[in-house]
């Protein structure tokens, strides 16, 4: 490759980046599903919770990109990942009803949930070193719905057994996650616990 051949593609690089930026500052732009893991690929520093819900709350999911992403599984529900990196990671959750998390923590990292499709039941927990975990809230979020955790927020997800429907979210993590902390009603005890790699990836 020539110095010239060089040159070009790094202007042809900066000329796309200024595009996207441009169209991102127009408040009528929406980003598309593959546009938001882009958007989220092309970070250089872990993004603020509040622009993640900025970023979601500006992309139209259609069902057709999100498509490639679905599997469900018995048992646990399943994780496929749309991108990652060391500043952000994306994620499609799949849950059949009954389906849900451990009561957890992020363990340094926030997180916003978008329900694509079906039913979510999100319940959210207050720890004290003496009491232990305690119950703190509970609420259903339907498609398009968005939720989101800050580092020390601990909660669980789950799809309800009475939704009677699959139920598919839309996950992002900033920074990715890693060891998690997980606990148990009126206990103080807290263990750790790694997410399994994606069954899709």
């Amino acid at each position: 490759m020539t110095h010239f051949d060089a040159a070009f593609i790094n202007l042809s690089i900066v000329q796309a980046i200024e595009a996207t930026e441009a169209k991102r500052a127009d408040p009528d732009y929406r980003l598309t599903f593959k546009s938001l893991a882009e958007a989220l690929e092309s970070m250089t520093a872990v993004p603020a919770l509040a622009e993640v819900y900025r970023l979601v709350e500006s992309t139209d999911m259609s069902r057709d990109e999100v498509a490639p992403y679905l599997g469900f599984k018995a048992g646990n529900y399943s994780r496929h990942r749309v991108m990652k990196n060391q500043f952000v990671e994306m994620l499609v959750l799949c849950w059949k009803p009954g389906q849900r998390t451990p009561i957890h923590d992020h363990n340094g990292s926030h997180g916003a949930v978008f329900v694509h499709q079906g039913i979510m039941w999100e319940t959210t927990f207050d720890y004290d070193t003496e009491k232990g975990l305690q119950y703190a809230s509970h609420r259903e979020l339907r498609a398009g719905g968005l939720t989101g955790s800050e580092i020390p927020d601990i909660h669980q997800l789950g799809n309800p057994d009475v939704s009677g429907r699959d139920l598919v979210t839309i996950h992002i993590y900033a920074a990715p996650l890693r060891v998690l902390k997980s606990y148990n009603l009126g206990s103080s005890t807290i263990d750790l616990y790694t997410p399994a790699e994606p069954d899709f990836v």
